[in-house]
């Protein structure tokens, strides 16, 4: 099972968005996908129709608890179907109370990836979607990751955050993970309309060369409106240019699992 982490400590650059179509994406491609809520604002499970999150039981919270406090649990217990063809394990308010219990807990980085090794023989791919911090859960979900894709707005002030985050990742590279891969970095919610939006993906392009996918995601009220209809990109909009968008990104990401397969991490990255 190939791991992948969203992550940007910037909220609203599309990085739920980019999970749940990711994930669709890989499932039209034949893919069996796990997608994990880390977020306890519990985002991606709204946007896949449970609108209740907290309402859910057993959510990733409770599986994270059982393993802290050494309890048994079967490794399908709170995965939710989705009609898509994805898997989810929601997420909800009770995660926040998970991350303060992490702090004081054994081997507090590899809870996530404890877990994930439950289910691994059951997917090929996982998608953490990480919430809008540097917080314990994102660096266990870093830690459970072979991969870290990291959605970026084209903007100047969530650019700038670009560098410290990739420098968190490099740490935990170094000391938790030494199979975690930079995937490549993902401009989204483009505005083709502003030299503002061109001029800040040119600058990161040049900045990052190679890490940068060539798949670019257009601002687009198409894609705004999946949430509020909880249909994916694919089909709410199947001949529009986000649609388009994701379908390129999904063939790319493809292409890091096959080359991963093939080679084996790269672990001088």
């Amino acid at each position: 099972m190939h791991t992948i982490a969203l992550a940007n400590q910037k909220g609203g650059v599309g990085k739920t968005t980019t999970a749940a179509s990711l994930a669709i994406g890989l499932s039209r491609q034949g893919k069996k996908v796990l997608l994990v809520d880390a977020d306890a604002q519990g985002n991606l499970t709204q946007l896949l129709g449970w609108e209740q999150p907290d309402e859910l039981n057993p959510t990733l919270a409770t599986i994270m608890t059982k393993i802290i406090t050494d309890q048994p649990f079967a490794p399908q217990d709170g995965i939710l179907h989705h009609a898509d063809g994805v898997d989810l394990m929601p997420a909800n308010i009770e995660l926040s109370a998970t991350e303060v219990t992490l702090v004081n807990t054994m081997s507090r980085e590899t809870v996530l990836r404890q877990y994930l090794s439950t289910v691994q023989k059951d997917y090929d791919y996982a998608i953490v979607d990480c919430m809008p911090s540097l917080g314990m859960l994102t660096i266990n979900a870093l830690t459970a990751a072979n991969t870290v894709i990291v959605p970026v707005q084209a903007h100047y002030l969530p650019a700038k955050g670009l560098e410290q985050l990739l420098k968190t990742v490099m740490r935990v590279k170094r000391q938790l993970n030494p199979g975690l891969e930079i995937g490549g970095i993902l401009m989204t919610m483009i505005d083709s309309r502003t030299t503002l939006s061109r001029g800040v993906i040119d600058q990161i392009r040049v900045a990052y060369g190679g890490r940068v996918f060539r798949s670019e995601i257009p601002r687009s009220i198409r894609a705004a409106e999946i949430s509020l209809e909880h249909k994916n990109i694919f089909e709410h909009d199947k001949d529009g240019r986000v649609a388009g968008a994701y379908e390129s990104f999904t063939q790319e990401v493809l292409k890091l699992g096959r080359q991963r397969q093939k080679h084996g991490p790269d672990l001088s990255r």
